[in-house]
């Protein structure tokens, strides 16, 4: 089975599918412990966390204060971001690759995520992708943020194309589900930042990548994908 014959775009997720964005984000979290005078705690535990955001990241590293203002420590955790989103953030391995091989066979490629546009832009601009892709949806593009389908929604129509010609790719569940709902093909970023405690083949993703690279099947005379 070849996928790509009846694809004419991939819509990628930003954390956890195009940028492993977690060392930054978690610098983030650990940067405003430290300022509220709490410990250090060891990072990997947070990983999973990081297509979460900010909140929920700050949810999980401030689990041990509840009396804490997360909506305060929300503020500054963006704003400290914002000055480091690009310290040890890298795009992960061969996706420079596979996103020039699909370019290169007539895929459109989209950016469909919940970071909010003001740090959405400078990250693709310190990646080197500020025109890589056809469209981008940021968190803040429309009313809506996944799992809701409108930003994926909202990438198909710029895009012009319907929706059952793109396939979309992310992480997290509620990249899924807003796939689901929006009428896309929909795949799991099997690299990214899943939930230790989730079973994401219950997701209901039509497919499941493990790495980057398998990406290429959609281009190939075979695919190497297992069908969900």
């Amino acid at each position: 089975m070849n996928p790509g014959l009846s694809f004419k775009a991939v819509l990628f997720d930003l954390d956890g599918t195009l940028v492993d964005t977690a060392p930054d984000l978690i610098g983030t979290l650990m940067a405003l412990r430290e300022r509220s005078g709490l410990p250090a705690l060891e990072s990997g535990q947070f990983r999973h966390h990081a297509s979460r955001g900010a909140a929920g990241l700050l949810e999980a590293g401030f689990a041990d204060q509840p009396a804490a203002d997360l909506a305060a420590l929300r503020t500054d955790f963006l704003a400290h971001y914002q000055s480091n989103l690009w310290v040890r953030s890298q795009a992960f391995e061969c996706m420079e690759e596979v996103m020039a091989a699909l370019s290169g066979a007539g895929l459109k490629l989209a950016v469909v995520t919940n970071k909010p546009g003001f740090l959405t832009a400078p990250l693709l601009d310190s990646a080197g992708w500020t025109d890589r892709f056809a469209c981008v949806i940021a968190g803040d593009t429309v009313a809506h943020a996944k799992p809701h389908p409108e930003p994926v929604m909202e990438a198909c129509r710029r895009l012009a194309l319907e929706p059952a010609r793109c396939l979309f790719i992310g992480d997290d569940r509620r990249d899924v589900e807003a796939g689901r709902a929006a009428g896309v093909v929909t795949a799991v970023a099997g690299w990214g930042y899943l939930p230790p405690d989730e079973d994401s083949g219950e997701w209901g993703a039509d497919w499941h990548f493990a790495e980057p690279a398998d990406l290429l099947g959609l281009i190939a005379g075979v695919s190497s994908n297992e069908t969900q």
